[in-house]
């Protein structure tokens, strides 16, 4: 990617927003899609699973809407397909079905580059965290395991955190209250704003999110939709792969930075 595009990206941003500058201090990434190659296994449950109760909804279109809750994915298709919503003992059902049948699923491996890319993150005195929507009780051991000496417990929404999902900003709000009270006992300041972050994405909705919340979102095309459907919500920048991503680290950094 051009120099002058990712400068032209982040003075974009800083317009739209009213800060005279980048201070960046943490990034916050989404897990499914991102950090795991997990998304395959969640849309091939959801169209599974949909088709069991008589309804459809394509591979495709499971990745539109990931970062929505289970709750809010069967009303949509519910309504569009049965005329009305589902009832509670339906939702119940629904989604445990799916749950079965993404736990059946091999387990999702570590998102090629993703590591490497936490790595550079780490090295330019940038906080990583997690922004999920995920509710595993494993979820802390399992990036540990993945991504040793990354993260930390207190540094990681999940869905038992917020009460409105993706696309809410809430959980990139909590992200940076979070950040905010770490920060302040590790001496790293408290006088925090949107700019002193960024949101790295793969969802249309968890973009729509970081936009919402005020910080510069980063889109990682992991999966199958065009490029327009993550660009269309906001994303300040597109990259096709985390291994692009990656490669173009230190162009982004020095253009943040500056």
């Amino acid at each position: 990617m051009e120099k002058k595009k990712i400068e032209s990206a982040v003075e974009d941003y800083l317009k739209r927003q009213g800060h005279e500058r980048l201070e960046l201090k943490a990034a916050m990434f989404d897990m499914d899609g991102v950090l795991f190659d997990s998304m395959k296994n969640h849309a091939s449950s959801w169209h599974r699973t949909m088709a069991h109760f008589g309804m459809d909804l394509p591979e495709w279109e499971a990745y539109m809407h990931e970062g929505r809750t289970g709750a809010g994915t069967i009303n949509i298709v519910s309504m569009r397909d049965r005329g009305r919503l589902a009832t509670e003992e339906e939702i119940r059902q629904i989604y445990q079905y799916k749950s079965e049948l993404f736990n059946q699923c091999p387990k999702a491996e570590r998102m090629p580059w993703a590591y490497e890319v936490l790595q550079k993150v780490k090295e330019c005195g940038v906080v990583p965290m997690v922004v999920t929507g995920s509710g595993q009780v494993t979820l802390l051991e399992r990036l540990n395991r993945n991504f040793p000496n990354i993260f930390c417990k207190e540094l990681m929404v999940t869905a038992f955190d917020v009460k409105y999902g993706k696309p809410n900003p809430e959980p990139y709000l909590m992200g940076m209250e979070k950040f905010g009270k770490w920060s302040s006992l590790h001496d790293r300041g408290k006088d925090l704003s949107p700019n002193n972050f960024i949101v790295v994405e793969n969802a249309p909705l968890g973009v729509e999110a970081g936009v919402a919340a005020g910080v510069f979102t980063i889109a990682v095309n992991t999966g199958p939709l065009p490029d327009d459907a993550l660009l269309d919500r906001g994303a300040n920048l597109l990259f096709h792969s985390m291994q692009e991503f990656c490669e173009e680290w230190e162009r982004v950094w020095g253009c943040l930075a500056g």
